[in-house]
């Protein structure tokens, strides 16, 4: 069987067998002949390697169309290359806890930018969430300055109770010395 190696995605021959190099890794057996359309060595020497006929293709470069800009295939991958270093860099920057704006990239600087504003939103929410905060102690405070001293009025029911020698129970309520407290006079 003839087989052809292509990362074509049109233009199939109906009669024939295809397979997309990218995916290669090893010959497939029961081929007698293989047509490689395109730059693949690693599928070349491998047929050739296992004695079958092997024909290569040449494509011609491809015109990639960007706004007013025609580039070939090897400035378009060139270009792909420098935006993917640039946004490797950016995350292996981010993944430090560094944020390091590119110097060159599309779309690596887009991304910095609104990962930037999102820092930016954050760093006020933080800020906001600090000062409310403040204000939540500062409001605690004062409420706490209203509130009586439950121990200390005790305390000082008791020692009115001592000091005109009238007995009470150590554990007795609050309302229980009041009332003590308020029959004084009468004792």
């Amino acid at each position: 069987m003839e087989l052809t190696y292509s990362n074509q995605l049109q233009g199939f021959d109906p009669d024939k067998r295809y397979r997309n190099p990218e995916h290669f890794d090893k010959p497939e057996a029961g081929v007698t002949s293989v047509l490689v359309k395109g730059n693949w060595p690693s599928v070349v020497v491998a047929y050739e390697a296992a004695g079958i006929e092997v024909t290569v293709e040449d494509f011609a470069p491809v015109l990639m169309v960007d706004g007013d800009n025609h580039l070939d295939q090897a400035e378009l991958t060139g270009m792909l290359r420098a935006e993917s270093d640039t946004l490797r860099t950016l995350i292996v920057g981010l993944e430090a806890g560094e944020m390091v704006r590119p110097e060159a990239g599309e779309l690596a600087i887009r991304l910095f930018d609104a990962l930037d504003v999102i820092r930016l939103q954050l760093n006020e929410l933080a800020d906001q969430r600090d000062q409310l905060a403040q204000e939540n102690e500062k409001l605690q405070a004062e409420a706490n300055a209203f509130k009586p001293v439950e121990g200390g009025e005790i305390d000082v029911l008791k020692a009115k109770l001592d000091a005109a020698n009238v007995s009470y129970r150590a554990n007795a309520s609050k309302e229980a010395l009041e009332k003590l407290v308020a029959d004084l006079p009468k004792a």
